[in-house]
């Protein structure tokens, strides 16, 4: 399907499946020689990002741990500002290296609170790991180690991403259409 409608919004494709996964893929590979013969905690963020850490994960050769956090900033297609932290981590990070996995970092607050949280935990080091990043939308310095894609501020849907809950189960990632 080139195209979608999601809600009361139509979108195109803008990143393919494939190509999405060999960015996955090459992130893996990264991954795999910056953190050999260790074994970090990834810290994923729901809900968005379960696609990604699950694909990102199939592909790392080390042993590691994952964890998942729930922060939201998101009502319909706009980041509200306002975050909440909904579930946090069950497990101590203190001395432990960390990898945060993202699906998208738009004006990057979510991922600036989750860093200044976690910090408070104490752990050895912190990396960020996100699919796409939107340079143009970020309001906060952040040292992004691992970016898939920069993409630009549009709305997104799919591989993980979702419009009021919908979209996402899809295998691309869609655009939305200018007009809507």
């Amino acid at each position: 399907m080139n195209t979608v409608k999601v809600h009361d919004k139509s979108f195109h494709i803008y990143i393919e499946a494939q190509r999405i996964n060999e960015r996955v893929k090459e992130l893996a590979a990264m991954l795999n020689k910056d953190f050999e013969g260790e074994q970090p905690l990834f810290v994923a963020v729901l809900n968005g990002s379960f696609m990604f850490a699950a694909d990102l994960l199939k592909n790392l050769e080390f042993a590691c741990e994952i964890q998942f956090v729930k922060v939201s900033s998101y009502h319909g297609t706009q980041s509200s500002g306002k975050i909440q932290q909904v579930l946090g981590l069950s497990q101590p990070v203190k001395g432990r290296r960390l990898v945060i996995i993202e699906d998208i970092i738009d004006s990057g607050l979510t991922i600036d609170f989750l860093q200044k949280q976690l910090a408070l935990a104490e752990p050895k080091s912190m990396s960020i790991c996100s699919l796409l990043v939107k340079p143009k939308a970020l309001k906060v310095a952040l040292d992004i180690a691992y970016k898939g894609f920069e993409v630009e501020n549009e709305f997104l849907v799919g591989y993980g991403l979702d419009y009021d809950g919908l979209g996402r189960n899809l295998r691309h990632l869609y655009q939305v259409d200018k007009q809507d």
